[in-house]
C-alpha cells in the first residue's frame, strides 16, 4: 500500500484508502490460507501477475480482474451485498 495520510488513522471514519487497505487485507490472508501463491492465482484466474501483485501492495486492480480473482479463490458471492442496502432518507423509508 502506498503511504499516505489516511485520516481514518486519527478519527474512527471510513475512507477510501482504509476500506482498500481492509480489502487487501483480507484478500491475501485468505488466498494464503487456501495455500495459493500469486503465480498459482494468475492461472486460476487469467488476471496477469502484475495485476494481483499490484492490487496486494498497491490496492489498484480493475473491476473486472478483481472480480476474476475473487472467484478463483471462491470468494464471487461476497460482491452480492454490494450496494444491496436501501437508501433510507427518512422514517418513512424504514420498513
Amino acid at each position: 500500500m502506498k503511504n499516505n495520510f489516511d485520516i481514518s488513522a486519527f478519527v474512527p471514519i471510513i475512507t477510501e484508502e482504509a476500506v482498500t487497505q481492509g480489502l487487501v487485507e483480507r484478500f491475501r490472508k485468505r488466498r494464503k490460507e487456501i495455500g495459493v501463491t500469486q503465480r498459482q492465482l494468475t492461472l486460476r484466474s487469467g488476471v496477469s501477475f502484475g495485476s494481483v501483485r499490484r492490487f496486494e501492495t498497491e490496492g489498484e486492480i480493475s473491476l473486472r480482474s478483481l472480480l476474476r480473482i475473487a472467484s478463483a479463490i471462491g470468494c464471487l458471492e461476497d460482491f452480492e451485498a454490494l450496494f444491496s442496502r436501501p437508501n433510507i432518507r427518512s422514517l418513512k423509508d424504514v420498513k
